[in-house]
């Protein structure tokens, strides 16, 4: 009888896959659906950090257990890295790096580009004779031709010259053209832009409304050189009639789409709103008489996509000659505006609107801490307005030169402020009823001399003058939102899907090493109730952990996207959601007024060009949104850590933010985070519990867990990449 061919195969038919995610001392790790490896430098077999690899796992003689904590642990012979079985990249699948950042080096015959980022451990080659103007010491860009072999070196070609690599704003240089940010504007687009103009009269003539003697205020960060939303506030007599100036009345459109707007709304829920007290007026700037369809300026800004806000540089969506000009909504000058007044009854709920082209003039540019500083003034100095004592106020104002930060503060200005602040208090509860969720964020921002050199880390937290705006800004997205939602309209919406069950169900483990956190809410928390959330939010405020307890669930959320079609915001409790108070830095919302003011009036003549690109317009805009977040936070970053440079040997108080089997993660209280390797934590192996993350010491059982406090020194701090290394202060922080 003959033997039979089994058709078992000995070998999977395939291997592992994941992103390779690099560390500066050449050596990896790749997360797959088989569990975590450790790829040694020796085994990256030219792949770059962020590709997406195919791995095998590897054995090794004499592997210890035990040994091994960074990339010099592998060196001995090691198998494991911090309980990690070893692998080696068989290929790379797909590639995610095709241009490199790095220092032009000569060495004859070759010009030699080594790469800024220390992740990436591969010199590129180019042919000096091809670049021979490129002086040594340049940083360049290099488009990489052949990726590294075993045998063979990268190759590549210099796309661009960035200048020297010893420039004091370098850095956020780096940043730009790792991101291929453009920061060049086409001759026609620019030649657009200086041709533009108000042109007051032709605006009245075309169907502006004259809101001139309306009192017009803009509130802004104190080093914005653009102001492209601006705010008003009257109080609306019984006959609907607002009693300080303009023209507009109340019951804008009252058909069934508005109706529905209102019953989204929480106050006003299963209850019938009041009459109008208050006419609040959104005043952004008209983008889309500057920036028509196809033209060059629009076809500069469709690609940019959004303004990029870095440490030291605004790169604008749009020319200067518009951005920090024509619209921008400056104090004193005559500037075309798209309009939403809102008509509020006396717990802020909406009970018409009125959506309009117009022309404006702003009284007042207040800053932020101006802003604040005002609220704060005695109350009893300043009651809120009521009707007559609104009347006539913009010109007394505007004569008054109010907003400066040395000249007393007009009654009315200060009236109209606290009156704006107790509406956004009770929107913003509306919204927190109807399940809106508003996580607690500090925002770090570095503050630089004349020379791009750091001088301090700036904190800021949401506070009455910052509500103060935002309230009134989501109520004027969620009103044209609904407007063009219930006409099936299009547009570029705003979207926020519910988060994955399985990404909080990941949080339950961590949460549930606090005393406060029970199986109740556990439940309700997997389900995705925004009002679990809340109260998660709530008990973990005011303790050690509240800060991360916001950090882990806001991280759990998923990213709001732009679609064509209306799915709702998540976390604002929205049923329909756009933005619009933003068109100058964002290209979504200059489709949503060119969308509002179509639905006003009539359709352009390339309307249908438009609406055919909507479904890739909303995907780019959400690509370049993510590109830009990262750019500006990378250049904080840098700055940060150039700024932290100075207190190298220093000690600081810190909260575990991340922990992984390689180490923890600090953050600083000036929301910096530095890298505490795992070698730093002592001699002992320490194991990853990667479902209630906590590394846990073999031989003294010291366990270190997310959010716990410890007591860490800098050891280094490296700007170009934006790393901090941190070891554990003496005799702090070794147990949880």
């Amino acid at each position: 009888m003959g033997r039979t061919r089994s058709h078992t195969r000995r070998t999977p038919r395939s291997h592992p896959r994941g992103v390779l995610v690099a560390r500066a001392g050449g050596f990896g790790f790749v997360q797959t659906a088989e569990g975590e490896y450790f790829v040694p430098a020796a085994c990256m077999n030219g792949a770059f950090d962020g590709d997406l690899v195919e791995v095998a796992p590897i054995e090794r003689k004499g592997a210890s257990k035990r040994g091994g904590h960074g990339a010099g642990g592998f060196g001995g012979g090691a198998a494991r890295e911090g309980g990690k079985p070893a692998a080696r990249v068989l290929r790379v699948v797909d590639r995610a790096h095709d241009t490199v950042v790095g220092r032009y080096e000569v060495a004859e015959p070759f010009g030699v580009v080594v790469p800024v980022d220390v992740r990436i451990p591969y010199d590129i080659f180019t042919m000096r004779s091809d670049y021979p103007g490129i002086e040594d010491g340049s940083l360049v860009r290099v488009r990489i031709t052949q990726f590294p072999t075993r045998r063979t070196s990268a190759t590549g070609v210099v796309e661009e010259v960035l200048g020297r690599a010893d420039a004091p704003s370098m850095g956020v240089d780096v940043i730009v053209a790792r991101h291929k940010l453009e920061t060049t504007f086409s001759p026609g687009a620019l030649e657009e832009a200086r041709d533009a103009q108000v042109d007051a009269a032709g605006a009245l003539a075309a169907g502006y409304r004259d809101l001139r003697e309306r009192f017009v205020f803009t509130i802004d960060p104190a080093d914005a050189r653009d102001f492209d939303d601006a705010l008003s506030l009257e109080p609306v007599g019984a006959d609907g009639e607002a009693d300080a100036g303009g023209e507009a009345r109340a019951g804008g459109e009252a058909d069934a789409g508005m109706e529905a707007l209102a019953a989204g709304e929480a106050a006003g829920a299963g209850s019938r709103a009041g009459a109008a007290r208050w006419r609040l007026g959104v005043h952004i700037a008209d983008v889309s008489h500057y920036v028509p369809w196809n033209s060059s300026i629009d076809l500069d800004a469709r690609r940019r996509a959004t303004s990029v806000y870095l440490v030291d540089r605004v790169i604008p969506m749009l020319p200067p000659e518009l951005s920090d000009d024509l619209c921008s909504l400056r104090p004193g000058e005559d500037r075309r505006a798209m309009t939403v007044d809102l008509y509020l009854d006396d717990e802020a709920r909406l009970v018409s609107y009125d959506a309009y082209p117009s022309l404006i003039r702003s009284n007042v540019r207040l800053s932020y801490d101006e802003a604040l500083a005002l609220l704060e003034r005695d109350a009893a100095n300043t009651p809120l307005a009521a009707p007559a004592d609104a009347e006539g106020s913009g010109s007394a104002a505007n004569a008054e030169g109010v907003g400066s930060a040395t000249s007393p503060a007009s009654p009315d200005l200060v009236r109209r402020l606290r009156a704006c602040a107790r509406i956004a208090q009770m929107r913003a509860s509306a919204r927190e009823r109807a399940g809106g969720i508003d996580f607690a964020t500090t925002e770090a921002k570095v503050r630089l001399d004349e020379d791009g050199a750091p001088l301090a880390v700036e904190l800021r937290v949401k506070n009455a003058a910052t509500m103060l705006v935002e309230e009134a800004m989501i109520l004027a997205n969620e009103t044209v939102a609904a407007h063009l939602a219930h006409r099936r309209w299009p547009c570029a919406f705003r979207v926020h899907e519910q988060p994955a069950p399985d990404a909080l169900g990941g949080l339950v483990p961590v949460f549930q090493e606090f005393p406060w956190f029970d199986e109740g809410l556990a439940a309700r928390l997997v389900t995705g109730d925004p009002h679990a959330i809340q109260a998660i939010l709530a008990a973990a405020s005011g303790r050690a952990e509240g800060e991360l307890v916001s950090s882990l669930l806001l991280r759990s959320m998923k990213r709001a996207l732009y679609r064509p079609e209306n799915a709702g915001h998540y976390g604002l409790a929205s049923a329909a959601y756009c933005h619009f108070t933003s068109p100058i830095r964002r290209y979504p919302d200059l489709v949503a007024h060119r969308m509002l003011r179509a639905s006003l009036t009539r359709r352009p003549e390339k309307f249908d060009q438009e609406v055919s690109a909507l479904p890739w317009i909303c995907e780019h805009a959400s690509d370049m949104e993510r590109i830009a977040d990262a750019a500006a936070r990378e250049s904080q970053e840098l700055k940060m850590v150039e700024y932290l440079q100075q207190f190298v040997g220093t000690a600081f108080p810190g909260v575990v933010s991340g922990v992984a089997s390689y180490g923890l993660y600090v953050r600083l209280e000036c929301t910096a985070e530095g890298l505490l390797p795992v070698r730093a934590l002592g001699e002992e192996y320490f194991a990853f519990d990667p479902v209630r993350y906590t590394l846990t010491g073999s031989d003294t059982g010291a366990v270190f867990r997310l959010g716990q406090r410890v007591a860490v020194v800098l050891k280094a701090a490296e700007p170009l990449t934006g790393k901090l290394d941190l070891a554990l202060a003496k005799g702090r922080g070794r147990r949880a």
